[in-house]
């Protein structure tokens, strides 16, 4: 639901107008930093600013906690990190971060929400502006919510597409997940679902290049392109007391401009 992938941030940003969705899938599996995402919410809110509305909800799936990796919450050093979560450091003063029998990272251990809004809170700081910053884990009390009629109906035909599989004779030959594509049911075999050197289930993950993701950004309000072009260069760059030269030096690589800073996590 999160570990992975974005459809659930997705989905909630885009139902609720949220002013900008941050999920896994767009950084394409490459490495992210703590700055990078403290730099993208740091640029919708001047870009925000600039339009004269000093207001915005941002939504933060929590598999960018996985996406920064052991690499880089070990790069924010085990001092700053322990505000966060439990960390723990070995004989050689290596930090240790708790992982799952899997070996994943136990991802609810950390408040990633605080430590996004005290770096970003920081990065704020450093150009003296004055913001206040309120954040909220979404978990178990939107997990709880009542079923809305679709809920209803889905899982009522997936619990008949279930009991039907497991009476056919395929159910003799493999296991499976239950779907259904044009209102017909297709089970899914495990064979086809997990991945053989690790046993593990395949993610589905959002296709940044379908219309589905593609419809959600053009409704963010964040930094783009043309906004390093005039007149949009100057407002963004005067809303963060900046020259405009400044301004893309500091945030043009959020949108391939200038190269990636390679900068550690502070």
């Amino acid at each position: 639901m999160g570990r992975a992938a974005g459809f659930l941030a997705l989905g909630i940003g885009k139902a609720a107008a949220a002013t900008l969705t941050i999920i896994p899938e767009e950084f394409r599996g490459r490495d992210v930093t703590l700055d990078e995402l403290g730099d993208i919410l740091l640029g919708a809110i001047l870009k925000r600013r600039s339009q004269n509305s000093p207001f915005g909800v941002a939504m933060l799936a929590e598999g960018l906690l996985e996406s920064l990796g052991e690499k880089g919450l070990k790069a924010i050093g085990v001092e700053k990190l322990s505000r966060y979560g439990k960390v723990e450091q070995d004989v050689d003063g290596n930090l240790k971060l708790e992982q799952d029998d899997h070996g994943h990272l136990r991802l609810g251990e950390f408040a990633f929400g605080r430590m996004i809004k005290d770096h970003l809170a920081q990065r704020l700081a450093e150009l003296n502006l004055s913001v206040t910053l309120i954040d909220k884990e979404l978990g178990y009390e939107l997990r709880s919510a009542d079923p809305i009629p679709f809920d209803s109906e889905y899982t009522r035909d997936l619990g008949y597409g279930a009991v039907k599989f497991l009476r056919s004779e395929d159910a003799r030959r493999f296991g499976a997940i239950i779907s259904f594509v044009g209102g017909r049911m297709e089970p899914l075999p495990f064979a086809e679902l997990i991945v053989a050197a690790t046993g593990r289930m395949r993610p589905r993950k959002v296709n940044v290049e379908g219309e589905t993701y593609e419809c959600a950004r053009r409704y963010m309000i964040r930094l783009d392109q043309q906004d390093f072009e005039e007149p949009h260069l100057s407002q963004c760059a005067t809303a963060a007391g900046l020259g405009p030269e400044q301004f893309l030096e500091r945030f043009g690589y959020l949108v391939g401009l200038r190269p990636r800073p390679q900068r550690a996590n502070r």
